[in-house]
């Protein structure tokens, strides 16, 4: 009797064991029939919770456990995994060892005959490349692919500065490739794939991709253009973004040099006025017989920032020697130490020192001083 009684438990037990464990599923493992990866199984979606309070009743407390989120998956089609992941080989037919021998086999009067011979040479297809401005040897070595060697072994030139514009340069490439690695230009064929193109010219697909802002699964058409990411349009794009950094930094430094200079003139002095400026130097045609001696008899060194003023601005604008003068352009500040001659209006002569070619170049120019 209690073997009966234990069967039957052990039955019942089973029993339970196989509907609790219907609802739980391993997520790592999918087997036929499942459809539904839920982590916690079906008698862990709810669980209890007991806590005592201080008179040690028990308080159950009932709670849902979160739902987990859906895995994402990319699904990938089998061309695409192709491409991507499967490294692809130029076939062996086209690498076979042309010069070694190979056996005929011929059957004469029911007996095999094995002669020796090599095969046909495979003839290799060679394109033209005309040189251009700005050309160098390993310049057009690098860009096909070659080295500079090899390019003047094929094109028999024993002097790497011995090529000149216009010149035809065999190059060992069919012409169409030649032509789509100068444009830095392809036009998709018949029968081509991002995969095969990248192979044509060297270059990654996802790379490819990425520089023509295609996505891996958009399709490609017959006649689309392709712009090719080749070494030297990367090269070229770094130089240009590089010129066009240091072109912007030196606009907006001179943009700011200009503003506190602005800034700083107009900070200085009370008064401002446009006037004629023109230079001069101390040489004796330029000033009298005494040119290292101004007005005042202050004594003129070469390297003094001076002016020399017309009387106009002495008896109506108040400036006097020794006057303290920004000049709108220039940098720093310039000292009143002379005076021009009496026919002179609004006017202001700038001191170079004995740099006479200095003083011609500056010539006469409108300018506005601050004081």
């Amino acid at each position: 009797m209690p073997r009966q009684y234990l069967i039957v438990l052990l039955y019942l037990f089973f029993i339970v064991e196989f509907t609790f464990a219907k609802g739980i599923v391993d997520c790592r493992v999918i087997v036929g029939g499942t459809t539904v990866c839920n982590p916690y199984g079906s008698k862990l979606i709810r669980a209890k919770e007991i806590k005592y309070d201080k008179d040690r009743k028990k308080l159950i407390i009932s709670k849902t456990l979160p739902v987990p989120e859906k895995p994402k998956v990319k699904i990938i089609s089998v061309a695409e995994m192709i491409e991507r992941y499967v490294r692809v080989e130029d076939s062996l037919r086209f690498q076979w060892p042309l010069d070694e021998p190979s056996f005929e086999v011929t059957v004469v009067d029911d007996k095999v005959e094995a002669n020796i011979s090599k095969l046909p040479k495979q003839e290799k297809v060679f394109g033209q490349y005309i040189v251009v401005g700005g050309d160098a040897l390993s310049k057009i070595a690098s860009k096909f692919y070659l080295t500079t060697k090899e390019l003047m072994h094929l094109n028999k030139i024993d002097n790497k500065s011995k090529i000149k514009i216009g010149q035809k340069l065999k190059i060992p490439l069919p012409q169409n490739i030649i032509n789509a690695i100068i444009r830095a230009e392809y036009i998709i064929e018949s029968g081509d794939t991002i995969l095969s193109i990248a192979h044509k010219f060297k270059i990654d697909s996802d790379e490819l991709l990425k520089f023509n802002n295609v996505k891996s699964n958009s399709t490609i058409k017959v006649g689309d253009k392709l712009k090719l990411p080749l070494p030297y349009v990367k090269k070229k794009i770094e130089a240009d973004k590089k010129r066009l950094a240091a072109e912007k930094k030196a606009k907006l430094k001179k943009r700011r040099t200009k503003s506190r200079d602005v800034k700083m003139l107009r900070a200085f002095g009370k008064r401002k006025l446009r006037v004629t400026a023109t230079a001069y130097s101390s040489h004796r045609g330029q000033t009298d017989k005494t040119p290292f001696l101004a007005a005042w008899n202050n004594r003129l060194r070469p390297g003094m920032k001076i002016i020399a003023v017309s009387r106009d601005m002495l008896t109506r604008y108040g400036m006097k020697n020794g006057t303290r003068v920004r000049i709108g352009g220039l940098p720093g500040y310039y000292r009143v130490r002379d005076k021009m001659n009496k026919r002179y209006r609004k006017r202001i002569d700038i001191y170079m020192g004995v740099n006479r070619r200095k003083a011609l170049r500056w010539g006469r120019r409108s300018v506005v001083i601050y004081w």
